[in-house]
């Protein structure tokens, strides 16, 4: 399962990793806006593939011109942006295959980014990607990430906690 209500009374949703590799703390992200917290709550992944699949079915609420970032909305409202690479913009698309368009409806488990991380590394950029909760600020009371190593679709990397 991808992602469930433990309760309707703890309205607390559980979020599996959208990529494989390692998932590490937002502060070892080389970029103050997302070490510091500024974009939102979350954790950040080291891929080992380049493959981002959606961990909850959802709506594409915005899919970056440049492809290396999407924002999907879960049924409750969480919107969450994954952010491949630090600075990857500049590379305008170049090792990016977006598979879904903005305000598409996915399912859990289906494929919404492919990447090739040699040419994110060839530019010397990081790999690492960001997983932020970009509405946490009004919509969570508390969150939970787990860190270490974590497989697409199956790892469970999120713990959030909603406000009533």
């Amino acid at each position: 399962m991808f992602s469930k209500w433990k309760s309707k009374k703890q309205q607390t949703l559980d979020i599996t990793s959208p990529l494989t590799g390692t998932a590490v703390s937002l502060d070892q992200v080389p970029d103050e806006a997302f070490a510091g917290g500024h974009m939102g709550k979350g954790l950040a992944i080291e891929p080992a593939e380049g493959k981002l699949i959606a961990p909850f079915d959802g709506i594409v609420a915005h899919v970056i011109k440049s492809k290396h970032a999407v924002i999907v909305e879960h049924e409750n409202g969480l919107q969450f942006l994954y952010h491949i690479g630090i600075n990857t913009v500049g590379l305008k698309g170049s090792g990016f295959t977006s598979h879904v368009n903005t305000g598409d409806k996915v399912k859990a488990g289906q494929t919404l980014i492919e990447f090739d991380l040699e040419t994110i590394r060839a530019a010397g950029l990081p790999t690492v990607t960001p997983i932020i909760i970009t509405n946490s600020e009004d919509k969570v009371e508390q969150m939970e990430a787990k860190l270490g190593a974590v497989t697409a679709g199956q790892t469970e990397i999120l713990s959030v906690t909603l406000k009533s």
